[in-house]
């Protein structure tokens, strides 16, 4: 059915209450604290998961406590709320690989804060005029907005939404603890086969977070994403030991053996198969979004035209967003101090070129930002319509951001420095690409969130203009305690391979999958030693893909094949897909068992199956909320003693103990999810 014809919940007559004080407090504080889980969380597997219906449960149980309260005053905070998250995402996958590349020591605030702040609003501004033409005159579906609307409604009703999350938060927070903490639990589990000179590396990771994450993003996600893990792990790695010199080979496991040595090996060559599906994908998602986002930029302007001509008073509250020439007033607006950032962060003396080679980047970079941004937020926004915000490749367009940025500034600076012999000034050059990745990759992210939100408020009947305010001051929160919680992050766990002191336990640290990804490349073009085949080989993996999809598409099939979803397996460890993949099991299976007992007693599938996905979603939300929260909290005692060890109360030497209680333990939250998804609606 198409958006047009539309009615929503809130008619346009009736304005309540939005911005009150205490919805900007609530969307203020939550923006903060979900934009620091997501920053655990995204630090630790390199995906983010949409805040916005637990924000929008929070909000309903702590504005109830209040008088008067309403449904669009709570759709403002989960709006507020939601953009921290989103922001999150933008910075930890960039900002980290600064520090990656040594230019960084550890976040400084106020350059961590202007990054985040600036491209945050820059999102914000470039969704505007994009609202019209994705969510008024498209049909996408924009499922994370749809569901997060239903749960608004539903809070009306009562309050069981809250309990669940409650529920599983708590049990998810004393499972992080008992692992990471205690260490009573395994966080993981695995081991391998070899086979001549090959290794098979199998293995899992017993996070429950990563488990209600394939819970959301359903079985189809789930399988692809497993599927590009099987690509690196099943084959690329075996086949690569297999072919190539046994010193070379040396050189990258070192004394690693068994699972850490195809660690080492994926690290080091298989990642960047990655890198080709990312930068593939994301050039056919432009091709594949380019006429339709032409044609809803017409839209959009020919509406303001009309508004124009006939005046606010004949247009509905429900479709009043902010004046476009105030938008393109902020976004010109924002070139300056954007430029200001950069030759902040950005020194010329690291770089050792011209003045005038100099100024040219700088001003390269301002123009790139703002024009990429646009483009890849257009991007993320229609992909966020199509596969949700927790499903939306932003990394994807961030890696063809940073490969693009990094050869546009080769262009401009390789004349006056060979980066191939100095590798600091190489370093200083891939920082600068980073930097303007991370504007372009915060613009993005805040662009598809942002259009779930304002799908959102369209069924409850907000009023776009004041939730695209809540969005500027969500990005406002989270941009203020983004470098600290990064900083507490960063001392207490360390960062892809990289540790602020001596003596840190390895297995502890956060990954940063996609910030190491990240630095690789900009790394890599200005050295010149770039893994060139294998991100060759690995878009020749997304071309095959892309086929699939399209013979898929040709024959109706409800399952599909999007290539991001193939490249995010590739480049993540094997065990952080697998719970993923079996999350997404859980969902189909609880789907079927629905269904057919819905059948069975003559009721309704459609409402039986939308009512059992919408508790295994919340009782989801509560598991992330809980580990990621955790996660935060046990980072300030590891920073304090210097030590992830410094809660441990399980003697070290009983690993097959901690396994085997972690495995039961894992299998417990799998039966429980599993058992919620199917529960008969009292």
């Amino acid at each position: 059915m198409s958006n047009k014809s539309f009615k929503p919940y809130i008619s346009p007559e009736d304005d309540l209450p939005q911005i009150t004080i205490k919805a900007v407090i609530l969307g203020f504080l939550l923006s903060a604290i979900l934009a620091g889980a997501n920053a655990y969380l995204g630090l630790k597997v390199g995906m983010t998961v949409s805040a916005s219906i637990p924000a929008a449960v929070i909000s309903m149980a702590v504005l109830r406590l209040f008088k008067e309260s309403n449904i669009l005053e709570n759709n403002i905070v989960q709006t507020a709320a939601s953009a921290g998250e989103s922001l999150a995402a933008g910075v930890i996958f960039t900002l980290p690989a600064l520090i990656l590349l040594k230019y960084w020591m550890d976040f400084p605030f106020m350059q961590t804060a202007a990054i985040a702040m600036f491209g945050g609003i820059l999102g914000v501004l470039f969704t505007i005029p994009l609202r019209r033409a994705l969510i008024v005159e498209s049909d996408l579906q924009f499922p994370e907005g749809v569901a997060t609307g239903e749960v608004l409604k539903a809070g009306t009703e009562g309050g069981a939404g809250i309990k669940m999350i409650i529920q599983a938060g708590v049990a998810a927070a004393f499972f992080k603890l008992s692992q990471t903490g205690l260490k009573i639990f395994a966080g993981s589990v695995g081991g391998s086969v070899k086979a001549g000179k090959s290794i098979f590396g199998f293995g899992t990771d017993l996070s429950v977070a990563l488990l209600a994450v394939g819970y959301i993003v359903g079985l189809n996600i789930a399988i692809l994403i497993f599927a590009g893990g099987l690509i690196s792990w099943l084959f690329g790695i075996p086949i690569y030991m297999a072919l190539a010199d046994a010193g070379e080979i040396a050189s990258i496991v070192g004394s690693a053996e068994g699972y850490d040595a195809a660690l080492s090996i994926w690290s080091a060559k298989i990642r960047y198969l990655g890198v080709g599906a990312m930068v593939v994908g994301g050039v056919w998602a432009l091709v594949s979004l380019a006429k339709p986002l032409v044609d809803g930029v017409k839209s959009s302007m020919a509406a303001v035209k009309e508004l124009k001509s006939n005046g606010a008073g004949l247009v509905p509250r429900t479709e009043l967003d902010t004046p476009i020439n105030l938008v393109m007033w902020g976004i010109a607006g924002l070139a300056l101090p954007i430029f200001f950032v950069f030759i902040y962060v950005i020194d010329v003396d690291h770089l050792s070129v011209s003045s005038g080679a100099y100024w040219g980047a700088m001003i390269f970079g301002v123009v790139f930002s703002l024009f990429a941004g646009f483009l890849f937020s257009s991007v993320a926004g229609y992909m966020a319509g199509l596969v949700g915000s927790s499903n939306n490749p932003i990394s994807g367009v961030t890696i063809a951001t940073i490969l693009a940025a990094s050869l546009c500034l080769l262009a401009i600076l390789g004349s006056q420095v060979d980066f191939t012999t100095d590798m600091s000034k190489a370093t200083s050059a891939a920082a600068a690409a980073v930097i303007i990745g991370a504007m372009v990759a915060c613009a993005a992210a805040l662009a598809g969130d942002n259009l779930q939100d304002l799908k959102a408020g369209q069924l409850v009947g907000a009023t776009p203009y004041k939730q695209q305010i809540m969005q500027i001051v969500g990005v406002v929160a989270a941009a203020l305690v983004i470098a600290p919680i990064l900083s507490l992050l960063f001392n207490a766990y360390g960062l892809g391979g990289v540790f602020p002191r001596e003596g840190m336990n390895p297995e502890e640290m956060l990954t940063a999958p996609q910030a190491t990804l990240m630095q690789s490349v900009a790394e890599g073009v200005f050295a010149q030693n770039l893994e060139w085949a294998m991100i060759i080989i690995g878009g020749i993996v997304a071309v095959a893909i892309i086929i699939l999809d399209q013979i898929l598409k040709a024959r109706g099939t409800e399952f599909r094949a999007p290539v991001l979803a193939v490249a995010v397996g590739i480049y993540l460890p094997l065990e952080l897909s697998v719970p993923i993949f079996l999350g997404g099991m859980i969902a189909w299976g609880a789907s079927r068992v629905v269904r057919k007992r819905a059948g069975l007693n003559g009721e309704d599938e459609t409402e039986a199956t939308e009512e059992a996905e919408r508790r295994g979603l919340l009782f989801s939300s509560g598991l992330i909320t809980g580990e990621a929260l955790i996660g935060i909290i046990l980072a300030i005692p590891f920073a304090i003693t210097e030590s992830t060890d410094s809660l441990r109360i399980m003697p070290e030497g009983y690993g097959w103990l901690t396994d085997t209680l972690g495995v039961l333990a894992a299998i417990c939250f799998m039966v429980w999810l599993y058992r919620v998804a199917i529960k008969k609606k009292v």
